[in-house]
Order: C-alpha cells, then structure tokens, then sequence
C-alpha cells in the first residue's frame, strides 16, 4: 500500500506505474482504493462506477474496472456533503460528520471487495488517502492506516519534494503513527524530483536514521503525467495556457464549483490546434471563443446558479447570437434547457430554477442513476461515437424530437433549430479520434491532426512504467511484498 504524506503527492500516478510494471513482469496485478473521493468517475462493465484513477490503473493493469478496486467512492456536492457510493452504487448523501458515523459500517465492504480481488490476483497495489498523519481522523478510518491494519498489508510513504519540506513531512509521518501503524512502513518513496538526485543523499540519510525506513528510490519529475487523466479537479487548472493567440479553434469551459468527468476535455485539450481554456470565477466568456462547453456537474442547480451570478448565462447568449456553437454534456446539457427540477434532493436541497433556455427541454432529477457504456452515431458528422451515460433524471421536450445522437440503446440529447446549440448525456465523446476531428472541422475548416488519443494514452502509461522501472528499487520492492 502506498500512502502520501498529504494530498496530491503523486500516490495515484505512482499505482498507475507501478500496475503496468509488474503487468510487464507477467503477474496478474489489481489497483484498489478502499475510500476515493471525486467527482471525476469511471462506469465500470457491470453497471457500476468507480474513482476515474482506479479505472484508469485498471488499463494499465490491460484488465477492465470493477467495483471492487474503489469500493467506496464520495462525489462531492457541497462544502459539507457528498454522494455516497458503496461498491459502485449510490446509498444516499451525506455530510462529512455523519459520514464519519458510517465508517465501521463499511469496512467490512472494503475489506470484501479487497480479498475478492486478491483471489484473482498475485499482487494487489493499494493507493491511501489523502495523508495517514491526519491523526483527528484517525477513528473508524478506512482509507489509510485504518485498512493497513485490518488487512495486515505493508505500508509505503511517498513524500513530494517538489513542494518542499519533505524530510519533515515524512519524519513527522512517522512520529505521529502508533507503534501498531509504524511496525507495518517498510520504507518510503521521494517522487517529483527535479535536478541531480545525488544531491539528495544526505536528506536520504537523515530520514533514515530518524525513521529507521529504507528508501525504496528518488522518482524524478513525471512531465507527460499531465497527458493522463487525472483524478481531482485540481487538474482543470492546467488547461488554457501555451496556444491561445496561434490557435485557430478555441474554446472556453466555464469551471463550476462542482465540475464532474472534466477528462472529456482532454482529447480536445491536445489538439495542437485547439486552446482549451477553462473559465473561473471573475473573468468572462470570451469573445472570441469558437465553442463554450458546459461541462457535467455533480451538482446541477447550484452551478445553475453560480452561472448566473457570474454573468456567464448573458455571455453565452452574447456568444450565440455572434454565431458561436454551444455545447453541453450531462449536467451542461440539462442546463441548456427551460427547466431544472430536482424535487427529491437528489443532488442537494430540493427545489427548481430556470434553465438557460438554449434549448425547448426541461429535466427532471428523479430515479435510478443511470450507469451504463454506449455506442452510436453522431447525427450532424456520420461519424461513430462511444462513451458512457452517468446521471440521474430524464430530460423531454420538443428541442429532442432532433436528438444529438443515434445510440444502440436509442436517441439521446438535442440540436437546436439553427444547430448551434446542441447537448448529451454521454461522456468521453471525444475520445474518439474520427468524431473529435469531425465536430472540431464543422467549428472551422480542418485538416485532421493525426491525434489518435487512446493511443497516446498507452504510450505515457508505458513510459510511466520505464521512469519508474528506472528509479524505483523494484525487486527490492517485490521482496518487501512476499515477504509481508
């Protein structure tokens, strides 16, 4: 198990390269993370959904995701509160003390979705969260030290030096585990290194002689981990440097407070035409923009509303009427619409708003969630899409009767009259390299880019498995596992 000295230390990219290591070695490897949370989520082959970061460890394993490598997943919806998702299906909301209460009532879960996958496994790789010092959460935990103790595995500590601080971090790791937590560490990990690591050795030393762990190596910096998809919406704040003046195609994405699957923008944000730049709080939807994108929401009438107070619904009319082409995803689409209405609560308070009338539809929030993986057609290019459909609700009105897509399970979205305006449920539309390239050349005339996404996402993962193969003490490590 690999546990961080804090957040976004590189614990899930590290998993990630390490799946793909030992795949290469020949051994039937799984990814689990007993408790993830993000509205960044993957639909998994039986229905269900999972971390987008457990998914993606599964493809580097060449193995399809399951539930049972995240088997509790919360998607943030407030400040406080969270959807709740228990092996790849909703048990309602929660806030964050409440959800403190139900902890002891899901290990027991955890632990049946980890040995399942052990039977079908000769290594399980574990990613913690967020940090196990943060000893005030340390009672019914289930993420960190919490799990390592109740399923008896060995405990690595990765520290990130680029933040600085890392000796101390990893010291004070240490100091503040229980003797019970310390006796399962056998060592740590020093990932983003930039420079001579060499340089490095007597930081290695001081962590040793005050920890008495072994260092299982210095990772250098990862620069193409910017080229997989990531798992916390942090990431959303790298899009939108480098080519905005040069590129031809542009387009803006307003980043509501609850974004959710925002990975359906990174094959549009590495087309070395295109300038995808996300769009914060305070600043307006630009003008010159070829194309806004509302993207999927975990929270669809409260970034209704951020929308609106940020001026962006007077924006986008502005943009229509200049001709500019809108498009919305999930959340996004049903935003498009004349109507929201979520009488249940389903994805906070109950209550109604008006849409942003784009679109003669209105959605309801009601039922099942739908989970399931799709394929089709794009009415307006002929061309062949595939993705996946995760939301609650059902959206009707005049503006479907031209729907978007031609599904195998049935029309889905709708087009407006002048066809400027159009919307889905399915995410990872464009990942597809023939329907990518295709919608991006009715924008502006295009010669296609030769960007075959998926495949370039097999390169890096191989690449990740090189820099670590190169950097890490991996026998060392596999001694450490059997030994356990």
């Amino acid at each position: 198990m690999l546990q961080g000295t804090g957040s976004d230390v590189g614990k899930s990219l590290l998993v990630t390269g390490l799946c793909r290591v030992f795949t290469r070695r020949g051994l039937a490897v799984r990814p689990f993370k007993p408790q993830n949370m993000s509205n960044n989520a993957a639909v998994t082959p039986d229905g269900g959904e999972i971390g987008r970061a457990q998914a993606l460890q599964a493809r580097a394993c060449g193995i399809a995701p399951s539930v049972d490598m995240n088997p509790v997943l919360l998607k943030p919806q407030t400040e406080v509160g969270a959807q709740v998702v228990v092996q790849g299906r909703v048990r309602g909301n929660a806030r964050a003390r409440d959800y403190h209460r139900l902890k002891d009532e899901l290990l027991p879960k955890v632990l049946e979705s980890f040995h399942r996958l052990g039977e079908c496994a000769d290594l399980v790789l574990v990613e913690g969260a967020g940090s196990p010092a943060e000893v005030n959460l340390r009672a019914a935990d289930i993420a960190n030290m919490g799990f390592a103790e109740a399923a008896e595995v060995p405990v690595l500590l990765v520290g990130d030096i680029n933040r600085g601080g890392v000796i101390a971090s990893i010291v004070g790791t240490y100091e503040l585990l229980t003797a019970s937590e310390r006796h399962l560490l056998r060592g740590y990990l020093i990932n983003k290194f930039r420079g001579d690591a060499s340089l490095f050795d007597g930081g290695l030393e001081i962590i040793t002689a005050r920890t008495g762990l072994a260092s299982f190596g210095v990772v250098p910096y990862f620069a193409e981990a910017r080229r997989l998809p990531a798992e916390d919406a942090v990431a959303v704040d790298g899009y939108g440097g480098g080519r905005r003046a040069e590129s031809p195609i542009r387009i803006a994405v307003p980043a509501f407070s609850r974004i959710a699957n925002f990975d359906d923008l990174d094959p549009l944000a590495a087309e070395p035409d295109v300038a995808l730049r996300m769009i914060h709080p305070g600043e307006a939807l630009p003008g010159d923009a070829d194309l806004v994108v509302l993207p999927g929401s975990k929270a669809t009438l409260a970034d209704l509303a951020v929308l609106r107070r940020e001026g962006w619904d007077v924006d986008l009319v502005a943009h229509r009427r200049r001709g500019g082409a809108v498009l919305g995803i999930c959340g996004g689409y049903q935003m498009l619409g004349r109507a929201v209405h979520d009488p249940d609560g389903i994805e906070g308070r109950p209550g109604s708003a008006e849409g942003l009338g784009l679109l003669d539809l209105e959605t309801r929030l009601a039922g099942d969630k739908r989970l399931v993986e799709v394929r089709g057609t794009d009415h307006a290019t002929g061309a062949h899409v595939r993705g996946y459909e995760m939301h609650v609700g059902e959206t009707t009105g005049p503006a479907t009767a031209r729907p978007m897509l031609a599904l195998e399970s049935g029309p889905d979205g709708a087009i407006s009259d002048d066809g400027l305006v159009q919307g889905c449920y399915v995410h990872g539309l464009f990942a597809e390299d023939g329907f990518r390239h295709a919608f991006l050349a009715r924008l502006k005339a295009r010669e296609t880019s030769g960007l075959a996404y998926e495949h370039r996402v097999e390169t890096v993962l191989d690449r990740l498995a090189d820099h670590l193969d190169q950097h890490v003490d991996l026998d060392r490590l596999w001694e450490v596992v059997c030994g356990s």
